[in-house]
């Protein structure tokens, strides 16, 4: 379910940046509203866990600074610049960039698998860009979504490593806390232009006809995109592997895909369809080699 909303989100995401409001500032409006709804959830039901160390300060500061900021201000510029599902696709090559960490930073055994692994993703991205035909992907966007990918990948390594030691819970409160406050000292509040509250957003493709207030949209992308997948994400983690997950997670580029055909349109070559199930076999590979490494 986490999947479903996370891949819907992308759908009603790009319909406010398509109306004007740039990445930086969606993500600005995404990671306030959350960080105020879940603080506020955390605070009335686990007030103690809220509590940090000096010590503790730096990696949370860096946690939320690439996990909730950079991750999603990079997706929704790709998202906004390729068809969603292709960003989803480039964005979750992160289980790769992990493996070549823990090979070659880490210099830990990684098994023959990640190898073939990596063949077959970067083989499928190729095939999605259909790079001999030249220029057929913006590149901004794919630089955005493969750079999304490694910054992803970061995130991960981090959340493991904080997660030792914190709530998850508590770990998504200061991540959109130091996120917000990044953006913040960037981009001032004051300046923020709220006309997109009271913007009239056209919906698009199959419903064209029909528009929302930006206030609308905005608010799903808080908390149905945003809260709820996060929290289903987390609670499914409970009773399953984080290998397990991640494989399940696999799913959103194919979800996200099929809501972008009915909804906007949005439509993929036979060779693209191809290159995107070898790029997802890949990293479902890659993950398997992921976990024989840890």
């Amino acid at each position: 379910m986490g999947a479903v909303f996370f891949s819907f989100n992308g759908i009603v995401a790009k319909l406010v940046l398509t109306s004007g409001l740039s990445s930086m500032r969606l993500t600005q409006v995404r990671c306030g509203g959350a960080f105020i709804i879940l603080t506020t959830f955390v605070f009335l039901r686990y007030r103690h866990k809220l509590r940090v160390t000096k010590a503790e300060l730096p990696m949370l500061a860096l946690y939320g600074l690439i996990g909730f900021l950079a991750v999603q201000a990079l997706y929704f510029v790709a998202i906004a610049r390729l068809h969603v599902s292709i960003a989803l696709i480039m964005e979750f090559t992160a289980p790769i960039w992990i493996v070549l960490w823990l090979r070659f930073v880490k210099k830990k055994d990684v098994p023959r698998l990640m190898w073939g692994a990596i063949f077959l993703a970067f083989s499928g991205l190729i095939l999605i860009a259909r790079v001999w035909q030249g220029g057929t992907l913006d590149a901004i966007g794919v630089i955005a979504a493969l750079t999304d990918g490694i910054v992803l990948a970061a995130f991960f390594l981090l959340g493991e490593k904080l997660s030792a030691t914190r709530e998850v819970e508590t770990l998504m409160v200061y991540g959109f806390g130091f996120a917000s406050l990044g953006l913040a000292i960037v981009m001032p509040l004051w300046s923020y232009p709220t006309e997109i509250f009271s913007q009239s957003i056209d919906l698009q493709g199959r419903f064209s006809d029909y528009s929302l207030p930006g206030w609308l949209l905005i608010a799903w992308v808080i908390v149905m995109g945003t809260i709820v997948p996060y929290l289903l994400v987390v609670n499914g983690l409970k009773l399953l592997t984080a290998s397990t997950s991640s494989v399940m997670g696999m799913a959103e580029p194919v979800i996200a895909g099929a809501f972008a055909w009915i909804w906007l349109s949005e439509k993929w070559s036979f060779i693209q369809l191809i290159g995107g199930a070898i790029v997802i076999v890949g990293i479902i590979l890659a993950d398997k080699a992921r976990t024989a490494a840890h």
